[in-house]
């Protein structure tokens, strides 16, 4: 490798590593101190560049090619506020355990700390956000340096996508000039290892990832606990890449209990479900009232993070069952504190371990008991279709009516609680993904944009107004980066989900400071972003929706609902659910 100056030789070993470890793709925001980096990247054939005008959208699209491949797509930005720019991005890849490489370019350092214009403090700039970080040392054609370079690369890729995953940061320093000039200051004869790198393509340190297994004895606690009349195995969303479908039909084969899936787990969807007890309409029904006559469990298998359902967490929490959280870093993923042991292991491979070993004791009775009332939900969900209007039959069609295969990316607020409670669990095989780390609306566009720009499936998006609002730059993906998706606008105008707390009965302030009603007109977006969009109404949204996915070209389909009346709708279905489960008891 040669190279004209050393900014541009550091930025070509870095990206060359990069190449090297298996990254084929990069999101790159404009900015001069960042051009070593953007142009090694531009000139290598192996690299698709992905470029984004605004830093937070480039860092969630990275986030959701992560979300969806388990594998960081690195992000390139210059200096100064561009840099903070990618902190809502991080914070929830550090707490949703998505793999992300930022690189971030700086002033060198005699200019920090000198009023040099857009240069501010970028060490450490995201705290205890990263699981590594490191100021990378500034340009020289020195052979350890270089050799130290590229070893930090390897090192960071390996932490990013260690346990648990998460954002790893590289501060870059570089000094002018930073373009590639035909007279440089890289002198002759420098280490060929150090500029060139291992031979034969070879990455400069070689990664060997282990996996955290139990020893046989604690495996045998495990398959001896599991040894009950009556459990349930519960799966929260998951950490990317994901919870291997057939190792926990496995386990549920060998235990016999039910799968209460989340539907960000990865089970609640797939051809498992045939054979596989799933359940799935739990928060309409796991209420005191319907399962006060219930037994408890005498024990809970969980894996995943903490479920999106609060009614389910305080169910699990009011049981007297012996409760395993199984994590491979051994956090503790359970706000209600009642879980009885952590496991340290890989939930995967555990599930599979456990399966070739268990065998079932479970009582039928406390299956069924399960299957039906989820059944009673299912039945009164379909039965009131046809005469109630509520957000939620929004996201049962699109569970039902996604193609095999799609992706589909849900926002935060109501649209994940509705896929939780009406997304039926079907043979379809669908990959659910939302942004539960820190569970905020921002850059949930250029997530799911993120997200379809990893896998040739097709890709729906369902978000709420706000969210939509909030991150509706990163539409220009869609042609920038040639993602074709199918936009759901769930419109209520506003946030809706405000009306589920108490603080809606005192209004003011509640209309104007909490559910903020905006009257957005988000039709000229279809200008904007060259998409079409269609006002869709509630009843004919499902065929809407089905035309859409099997057309080419993107789509945003905007379903308006009265907020207020669809929570009253939604509430009262689940009473009604609530009474015929407890009936059926």
């Amino acid at each position: 490798m040669t190279a004209p100056n050393r900014s541009t030789l550091h930025g070509r070993a870095l990206v060359d590593e990069l190449v090297r470890a298996g990254v084929r793709v990069a999101c790159v925001a404009p900015g001069s101190r960042s051009t070593p980096l953007t142009v090694a990247l531009a000139t290598r054939d192996e690299v698709t560049v992905r470029s984004h005008l605004d830093e937070r959208s480039a860092a969630f699209f990275a986030l959701g090619r992560a979300r969806r491949t388990g594998e960081p797509t690195p992000v390139v930005t210059t200096s100064g506020t561009a840099a903070a720019e990618l902190h809502p991005a991080v914070v929830e890849a550090d707490e949703g355990r998505v793999p992300l490489l930022l690189l971030t370019a700086d002033r060198p350092a005699e200019l920090r700390n000198s009023g040099a214009n857009q240069t501010v403090d970028q060490e450490k700039l995201y705290g205890s956000a990263t699981r590594l970080y490191a100021d990378l040392p500034e340009p020289t054609a020195e052979a350890r340096t270089l050799r130290s370079l590229r070893t930090t690369v390897a090192g960071a890729l390996a932490a990013a996508t260690g346990t648990p995953p998460g954002p790893v940061h590289l501060n870059c320093p570089f000094s002018k000039p930073l373009e590639p000039t035909p007279t440089g200051d890289v002198p002759d004869g420098i280490d060929p290892l150090a500029a060139d790198g291992r031979p034969g393509g070879a990455p400069f340190v070689r990664r060997t990832a282990g996996t955290p297994a139990l020893s046989p004895a604690d495996l045998r606690g495990v398959v001896d606990a599991l040894d009950a009349a009556r459990g349930l195995v519960v799966a929260g969303p998951a950490d990317p890449p994901g919870l291997d479908r057939e190792a926990f039909a496995a386990l549920a084969a060998a235990t016999g209990f039910p799968v209460v899936a989340d539907p960000l787990s990865g089970l609640r969807f797939g051809g498992h479900v045939r054979t596989t007890p799933v359940v799935g309409a739990y928060d309409a029904y796991v209420d005191s009232a319907a399962t006060a006559a219930w037994p408890d469990p005498d024990v809970v298998f969980r894996v995943g993070a903490s479920p999106t359902s609060k009614r389910l967490r305080r169910y699990l929490a009011a049981t007297g069952a012996r409760q395993f959280v199984v994590d491979p870093a051994g956090g503790w993923r359970e706000a209600e504190f009642a879980a009885t042991d952590l496991v340290v292991a890989d939930p995967s491979r555990l599930a599979a371990r456990v399966a070739e070993r268990a065998t079932p004791a479970v009582d039928a009775a406390w299956v069924e008991r399960w299957e039906r009332a989820d059944r009673l939900a299912r039945e009164a969900h379909d039965a009131a279709t046809d005469e109630t209007v509520h957000e939620g039959r929004v996201l049962a069609a699109v569970a039902d009516r996604a193609p095999d295969p799609s992706t589909l990316v849900v926002s935060n607020s109501m649209p994940v609680r509705d896929l939780d409670r009406f997304g039926a669990p079907s043979t379809t095989t669908l990959t659910t993904l939302g942004n539960r780390g820190a569970s905020g609306i921002d850059g949930v566009v250029s997530t799911a944009l993120g997200a379809g720009d990893a896998t040739p499936d097709p890709l729906t998006l369902v978000v709420g107004d706000l969210a939509l609002y909030h991150d509706a730059n990163g539409l220009l993906a869609l042609e920038r980066c040639g993602v074709d998706a199918t936009v759901v606008l769930v419109d209520n105008d506003g946030g809706g989900i405000f009306h589920k707390l108490p603080v809606e009965a005192f209004d003011p302030p509640f209309t104007e400071q909490f559910r903020t009603p905006h009257g957005l007109d988000f039709a000229p977006l279809g200008d904007l972003y060259d998409l079409d969009v269609e006002a869709v109404a509630p009843e004919g949204f499902g065929d809407a929706y089905e035309r859409s996915v099997t057309t080419p070209g993107s789509d945003l389909l905007r379903v308006s609902f009265d907020a207020e009346s669809s929570h009253r709708t939604r509430e009262a279905l689940r009473d009604r659910v609530v009474e015929q489960v407890t009936e059926a008891t």
